[in-house]
């Protein structure tokens, strides 16, 4: 048999996955397989650049992991999240961030690759139930784990916030994280509280924050951002009243901005952030 090639990572499987639970029966054929060391993912380092291994089985690479979660189908390719047990890749291969690989992933399959990560960490923290602490078993046909003893489901976490575009004619908010990269500006964020809607955590986390007041919350786009398990959920804002009053905790500096006047960094290209940004920008140039 000949050996597989690994698989392009922009071209070749773009399109909307095809989740699923259970692998079907019978030989998959070629697989691709998303495999994480802690946070790092497992790709060959080509000189064309990074790629994903795609093999009929895991274990012909001679690594230690554990049993392999099934994703789905992604251009009739069945798709595989690996939970590494080792920290050394073979020969030819490496362990990288998935920002690092932002540029050499296109949005679909880094997506997926988000996606494993989510399914792989979650596995990770539940073996044992919650509840009673036995061993969890796997769900025969949902991504969760059910405790054989008391009967607890547990499904992967997803950690909702909220990130919100505030704009007062032809400028918009921009504040600096104490988090953040020297000259790295970006809009107001923040996880929802439990009993919250959506909107009130918009309003909350801008009031806490930079202490204006907003109105028109309106809903624009979603992402799901895989650091480590967040559904970050955007909207824009009109600001209705009173003036900026960093909290001095989170926020070290804030202020309007326009097209004509921008911070000396904004946020990746990767991010719902620079999204909403640039679609405020281009509206408004």
């Amino acid at each position: 048999m000949e050996e597989e090639e690994p698989v392009t990572n922009c071209e070749a499987l773009d399109r909307q996955l095809e989740p699923a639970v259970v692998p079907p029966s019978g030989a998959l054929g070629s697989c691709l397989y998303f495999a994480f060391s802690e946070d790092r993912l497992l790709v060959y380092a080509d000189p064309k650049g990074y790629l994903l291994p795609r093999l009929e089985s895991f274990g012909e690479l001679d690594l230690l992991f554990r049993d392999p979660h099934y994703l789905g189908q992604l251009d009739d390719v069945h798709c595989f999240a690996v939970d590494l047990q080792t920290a050394t890749p073979p020969q030819g291969m490496a362990l990288m961030g998935l920002r690092e690989l932002y540029a050499d992933f296109s949005e679909g399959i880094f997506q997926l690759a988000g996606r494993a990560f989510q399914v792989v960490n979650w596995d990770r923290t539940h073996h044992f139930c919650g509840r009673c602490g036995q061993n969890a078993d796997y769900h025969e046909s949902d991504r969760a784990r059910r405790c054989p003893d008391c009967g607890l489901l547990s499904f992967p976490r997803v950690s909702p916030a909220v990130i919100t575009l505030i704009h007062k004619g032809d400028e918009f908010l921009l504040a600096r994280n104490a988090r953040f990269p020297e000259g790295r500006y970006s809009i107001i964020a923040g996880f929802v509280e439990a009993g919250e809607t959506l909107e009130e955590a918009v309003a909350r986390e801008i009031y806490e924050e930079v202490g204006v007041e907003v109105s028109d919350i309106t809903y624009r786009c979603s992402q799901s951002w895989p650091f480590p398990h967040s559904l970050m959920v955007g909207f824009t804002a009109a600001w209705a009243g009173r003036d900026i009053r960093i909290d001095e905790d989170e926020i070290v500096d804030a202020g309007w901005f326009s097209a004509r006047h921008l911070p000396p960094s904004l946020p990746d290209g990767i991010s719902i952030s620079r999204r909403l940004i640039d679609s405020f920008l281009a509206k408004h140039p």
